[in-house]
This record gives structure tokens, C-alpha cells and sequence, in this order.
């Protein structure tokens, strides 16, 4: 990985020679930058300067694999939001049945805590490029199979449900991926980042899409789109991306990647620190989407006109897209470190406005700082993959996205559940202090967890020991 370190300080400097000249250094030494201030000769005349080194997020997109991973991204998550909105429709036009309508979204957040946690293993045992390519090929052909006629509704939520399963070892093999293709450093945190830019805009744009795409094609037709973007993320990532070994070897067999899953699951959340870092990631998640869960009976209770509940949607994400642009683009890896811990304790305080039933505006406000609050995740990757071990990252990360998915789901049917008993501003409300106080303790548990506030042995007793017997 190229690095912009300058050259040493104590470099001396060669004053110009008015007659005879020195033979040129060679090249590689010829270009190397003098850090004095002052105009230095090597030799004969070089040019000037070299190009600086893009930084930040044009620094990411300057490697090429991140180009192929971040397409296939983009393409395929466009493709899955459309199919979840055309494949709700569907089922409404074959059943009209709501229930069974709102379980085909449902059904999207379900299954991530059974592919996460017992096909991990997966995302550790085989090599990245051909895990991504195999998942991609399978969701397509699963896809496929939604639109032939005679599969009847069962079959398609079941279907939905297979993909969703795969998707966490997808994701959590691309999220290690990432760390061979762009390191373990700030690199990494900004491809993280973009990413996560991606997936929220995705959820404005591809909703917008796939209603534009329901005014013209029936709900299969709409669904015949992401059977393209599945393959043509699998084809960019097939020959985007170079060929990597396995991190982990295994002795082959179904019966021994459950083990390797479950013991993997184990060997993190056994883990102190990783553990609190998994969880600061996980609960303010858990209450955040409170408002957008009950995002329709609040317009409804304040009278607002139904465009208004589009604005209730898209207000948080709005807010994390900016935030996070701002926070990667404008603070040094070092400052996107100190603000993670204070954001992540105050970040669910303003969901408190809506404990005075505020109108349209002020809600909207509210929710746009809530959304911002997350951009706190930016420096908590660098913490994550730093406290990971190596050989156990894939299945980490695929943990962290099954917990992930899976906390906002029963966040949402918890607020809903709430609602049945209590009025809506006060449930999105009690979900910012309830969150509040969990996001307090859990970074204090941080702090405590910090390399140099533990010992080794308090840490990673529980890691050690299914390490060992491995």
C-alpha cells in the first residue's frame, strides 16, 4: 500500500554546484521529496514535484478493487431495495393480505441472525473473491425463481428469506475484504464509510426507482432488475478484484463450518473489548429507529399532509449522509477517534423533542441531528478491526452485520409493540432516554475495555482459550 510518510527531517541539503555536477542518484532515490523548505538540487535538474497524493475519500476511490467493490455494491443494493418494494407488491396483488404484504419486509431483517451466526464461518474459510461471487450468483438465482409464475406465495417468502440469510456472510466478507484491499488503516475507515454513504442514499433513491419502475412494469418485471444487478456485481467482482487465500483453513464439511461458525461467535462476543465495541455499534441502533418505525401514526397524529411521512423517512438519513461526509472528509483520523465516545452518549438526546409533540419542522430537525449522531461508527471501525484478531475478522464482521440488521428489526417491533399502550411521541421519546442511558454505560464499558485500562488476561481469557483449542 503506497505511503505518503515524508522523507526523514534530518535529510541534508545539497547546495547548488556551479560547475561540475554529481552523477544522478537513481530513480527511485531521485524522486524522493526534500522535506527542507528551501529549493534542493540532486544532481541534474528533476522535475519540480510529484502529483500530490490524493487523500481522504478521493484517496479510496484511487484504488482500483475499491472501484469494483464499491460498483458492485451500489448495483446490487439498488437491485435489493427495488425487489423488496416490488416483491411487497406483489404479494399484496396475489394475496391481499397487509399482514402478509408488511412480512415480506419483515422477512428481509429476520433471517440475518441465522445466516450471521450459523454460516460465518463461511467469510473465514474460503476465499473472499469466490464467497462474494458464489453469494451474488446464488441471491440471483434465487431471484430467478420469484419470477417464474407458479411459485406460489410461500415460495416467494421464502425465497426472500434465503437471501436475506445470505446477505450477512456477504457483507461480512466484503467488510474483511476490505482490510486486504485497502489496509487496516484510514484507508479502510473511509471505504467503510463510503459504503455506509451508499447504502443510506440507496434507501431514498432506490425506493423513488422502484416506484418509478412499478408505474411502467408489472412487480415481476421490476423484480427482472435486480436479477441483473446481482450479476453484474458478481461479474465486477469476479474480475475487479484479485484472488486472495482463506484466512482460516478448515477441515471441510457442514458439520465442521457450524462449528467453526458457532466457536467464532463464541471467540468474539467472548471477548471484553470486542464485545463493547460490537454492542456500541448495536444498541443506539436499536433505539434510533423508533421514530421511523411509527414514522405513519406520528403524521397522523400531528395532522400532517401525507408527503409529510416521506420527509419523517428520509430526515435521518439525510442527516448520517452529511454528517459522515463531513466527519470523514474534514476530521484527521485521529479527531475521528476522541468525538466517538461523546457522540455515541449523546447522539439519541434529540429523539427527547418529541416528547413535547413537536410539529412538522421541529421534528424533522430532531431527526436530522439523530441521524448525524451516527456518524460516530466512523471511528469506531478503526477501533473494531484493530481488536479483531486477523484470522477471525470474516467472521466477526459478519457477525456485526447479523446483530446489526437484527437489533433494528426487533427495535421496530418493540417501538410498534409500545405504541399499542402508550401515545406515539412518548414511546419515540422513552426510546431516546432508554437509549441514552445504554449508550452511557456501554461507554464507560469502552473506556474500561481501552488497551492499557485492562490486563491481557481479564480481556481475552475466554479468546485464548478456544483459540488454543482450535
Amino acid at each position: 500500500m503506497p505511503t505518503d510518510s515524508p522523507a526523514p527531517a534530518d535529510t541534508p541539503r545539497t547546495p547548488p554546484a556551479p560547475a561540475a555536477q554529481s552523477p544522478a542518484p537513481p530513480p527511485e532515490r531521485a524522486a524522493l521529496p526534500d522535506p527542507g523548505s528551501g529549493p534542493t538540487l540532486r544532481g541534474p535538474v528533476a522535475p519540480k514535484s510529484e502529483p500530490a497524493a490524493p487523500r481522504g475519500y478521493r484517496a479510496v476511490f484511487a484504488v482500483a478493487e475499491f472501484r469494483a467493490v464499491f460498483a458492485a455494491h451500489l448495483l446490487s443494493l439498488l437491485g435489493v431495495v427495488v425487489s423488496e418494494l416490488a416483491l411487497t407488491v406483489l404479494v399484496y396483488d396475489l394475496t391481499g393480505s397487509p399482514l402478509l404484504s408488511a412480512l415480506t419486509f419483515a422477512l428481509g431483517l429476520l433471517p440475518y441472525i441465522v445466516g450471521g451466526t450459523l454460516f460465518a464461518g463461511v467469510a473465514d474459510r474460503y476465499p473472499a473473491r469466490r464467497v462474494l461471487v458464489v453469494c451474488d450468483l446464488l441471491c440471483a438465482a434465487c431471484v430467478a425463481v420469484m419470477l417464474v409464475p407458479a411459485t406460489p406465495v410461500a415460495g416467494l417468502l421464502a425465497l426472500r428469506c434465503l437471501v436475506a440469510a445470505i446477505a450477512p456472510v456477504f457483507t461480512g466478507t466484503r467488510m474483511a475484504a476490505l482490510t486486504d484491499i485497502l489496509g487496516e488503516g484510514d484507508l479502510y475507515v473511509l471505504g467503510r464509510s463510503l459504503l455506509r454513504i451508499v447504502s443510506q442514499s440507496a434507501m431514498l433513491i432506490g425506493f423513488g426507482t422502484g416506484g418509478v419502475l412499478l408505474t411502467v412494469l408489472s412487480p415481476r418485471g421490476a423484480i427482472t432488475v435486480t436479477v441483473v444487478t446481482f450479476l453484474c456485481s458478481a461479474v465486477l467482482l469476479r474480475f475487479g478484484t484479485q484472488d486472495r487465500p482463506a484466512r482460516a483453513t478448515g477441515d471441510g464439511g457442514g458439520g465442521a463450518l457450524l462449528k467453526e461458525s458457532l466457536s467464532g461467535a463464541r471467540l468474539v462476543l467472548g471477548d471484553r473489548r470486542i464485545r463493547a465495541l460490537m454492542l456500541l455499534f448495536w444498541l443506539p441502533a436499536m433505539f434510533v429507529v423508533a421514530p421511523e418505525a411509527l414514522a405513519a401514526p406520528y403524521a397522523d397524529t400531528i395532522g400532517a399532509p401525507p408527503a409529510a411521512l416521506g420527509l419523517l423517512l428520509c430526515a435521518m438519513a439525510v442527516g448520517h449522509i452529511g454528517a459522515e461526509l463531513f466527519v470523514g472528509s474534514a476530521l484527521s483520523p485521529r479527531n475521528r477517534s476522541r468525538i466517538v465516545l461523546p457522540v455515541a452518549a449523546v447522539g439519541l438526546l434529540p429523539l427527547l423533542v418529541y416528547a413535547a409533540r413537536p410539529g412538522l419542522p421541529l421534528a424533522l430537525a430532531a431527526l436530522a441531528l439523530a441521524g448525524a449522531g451516527a456518524a460516530y461508527v466512523i471511528g469506531l471501525d478503526q477501533w473494531f478491526v484493530d481488536a479483531v484478531p486477523q484470522q477471525l475478522r470474516g467472521r466477526a464482521m459478519t457477525l456485526l452485520t447479523a446483530g446489526l440488521m437484527t437489533v433494528q428489526g426487533l427495535g421496530m417491533a418493540l417501538a410498534g409493540l409500545a405504541a399499542e399502550f402508550f401515545p406515539v411521541h412518548q414511546v419515540v421519546a422513552g426510546s431516546g432516554i432508554i437509549g441514552t442511558v445504554c449508550a452511557l454505560l456501554l461507554v464507560a464499558e469502552v473506556r474500561r475495555t481501552a488497551p492499557g485500562q485492562m490486563s491481557d488476561t481479564e480481556g481475552r481469557d475466554g479468546a485464548d482459550r478456544h483459540v488454543t483449542s482450535r
